[in-house]
């Protein structure tokens, strides 16, 4: 099962569901001639894209429009907020190589900032799976819900067993007692792997997945903040307006502080490169991460292994 073929099975048994795109097919490109007319490639234009995606909503169908990330979140923004946040139409935004995903290209591709955007319209529902299985599991409850949806398209492999899906709901993958992970996204390949580091140095290290950060599971936050530790956000995106942010929000809400280490990108894009590259020289390899948290605790600098062998993200057209 990969992505392409979930949703041509949903398609099938669900003559609702329109599959959209900007000439963006390198997820879909077998659909056409499954689907026909509930097929429709705009070409290279977001903003009609999700003009057209909300008039179909509107006459009761349920779109999948598929874009590079950075082209849905900033290009098309106004017609997202406008024509399908007002109104809360069911359009759902496959977002194509959002954050560290994008890695060879320069800043006009990088989408990070894309989590802070699409939060920020009334409405909106936002995700970000972990790994190809992660995001399997999700979107037929995405698809299925009223709301209208960005989804942070995620196809990488994983080989963590992750537990079932709900909307809202955080996946809480160990508790500890000196710092707790709080991730989104491709970086739990990254953050699982810094936890069994730091563990084996003998740090007791929670990890929480936040494969939906709206709406957020702040019960799931609270009891982090309620164990004392210090708490880290692990994010591919600007430290404003993403996790770190709606970390930020909860707390005051809930009159808690926390010491709190954000791991993000402050005030700039990142250095365009190969995936491996990338996440070496911007400080996110599970290595990186480990050494990072362990400054945060108070510890002797370490050596956490050999760096990480990331397997190189394909987004061939």
């Amino acid at each position: 099962m990969n992505y392409e073929s979930i949703i041509r099975e949903i398609a099938l048994a669900d003559d609702r569901l329109i599959v959209m795109t900007a000439e963006n097919r390198a997820l879909i490109r077998n659909l056409p001639a499954v689907l026909g007319g509930r097929f429709i490639d705009t070409g290279i234009t977001e903003q009609t894209l999700i003009g057209a995606a909300a008039g179909l909503a509107l006459r009761g169908r349920i779109p999948v429009v598929h874009a590079l990330a950075t082209f849905l979140t900033l290009r098309a923004f106004e017609f997202i907020r406008t024509d399908v946040g007002i109104p809360r139409l069911p359009v759902k935004i496959s977002s194509f190589v959002p954050g560290f995903l994008s890695d060879g290209n320069g800043p006009t591709h990088q989408a990070i900032e894309d989590v802070s955007l699409m939060r920020g319209i009334p409405g909106m529902t936002v995700f970000a799976p972990a790994d190809e299985a992660d995001m399997l599991a999700m979107l037929p409850a995405i698809w299925a819900s009223p709301d209208p949806a960005y989804v942070r398209i995620n196809t990488r492999p994983g080989t963590y067993q992750h537990a079932p899906f709900e909307i809202g709901k955080a996946e809480v993958v160990a508790e500890g007692r000196d710092a707790t992970i709080l991730v989104y996204g491709m970086l739990f390949e990254q953050a699982l792997p810094a936890r069994e580091l730091l563990e084996a140095q003998g740090y007791s290290v929670g990890l929480v997945n936040l494969r939906t950060l709206k709406p957020i599971d702040e019960a799931a936050l609270l009891a982090v903040v309620r164990s004392g530790g210090l708490i880290v956000t692990v994010e591919d995106h600007f430290v404003t307006g993403g996790l770190y942010s709606i970390l930020a929000e909860v707390l005051l809400r809930n009159q808690f502080t926390a010491r709190v280490l954000p791991i993000a990108l402050e005030e700039r894009w990142y250095r365009p490169g190969r995936l491996s590259e990338v996440l070496e020289y911007e400080g996110f390899t599970a290595q990186h991460l480990a050494q990072r948290i362990a400054a945060g605790l108070g510890g002797e600098p370490a050596e956490f292994g050999a760096k990480t062998n990331v397997r190189e993200n394909e987004f061939a057209e």
